[in-house]
């Protein structure tokens, strides 16, 4: 027993320490954590292929999520423990001053109580 104990912390610490992916298909992870807020615009070549990828990110925990395309440009807490990361896909307002409501086209992923990626919408309005 204590030795299946040591066996999974083992091997819990290694998943831990895993390093980012490069790549989620055709999505070039490297570029789109790069492009924090979008603002070299990258992120806005890659749209396309981000959402031929959606799927394989959807299930997927918060954390994981956070991993794979990195710290998100804006974090926000719903009703009922539910959790929205939001990526801007392009260069707008926000790249100048944080605190401006931004206009720009952004991809936000809702996240349910428990963590689980429920839900992936675009949009091209002010949140």
């Amino acid at each position: 027993m204590i030795r299946q104990i040591i066996a999974i912390g083992f091997i819990t610490g290694l998943l831990a320490c895993s390093s980012q992916p490069d790549k989620l298909g055709r999505l070039d992870l490297k570029k789109w954590r790069g492009d924090r807020g979008g603002c070299k615009n990258e992120r806005t070549t890659q749209t396309e292929d981000f959402k031929a990828e959606q799927k394989q990110l959807m299930g997927k925990f918060i954390d994981e999520v956070g991993t794979i395309l990195g710290r998100p440009d804006i974090h926000q807490l719903g009703e009922r423990n539910q959790k929205f990361y939001v990526y801007f896909l392009e260069k707008g307002t926000h790249c100048e001053d944080s605190k401006l409501n931004s206009k720009a086209k952004k991809v936000i992923l809702k996240f349910n109580a428990v963590g689980l990626l429920s839900e992936i919408t675009y949009q091209d309005r002010p949140l």
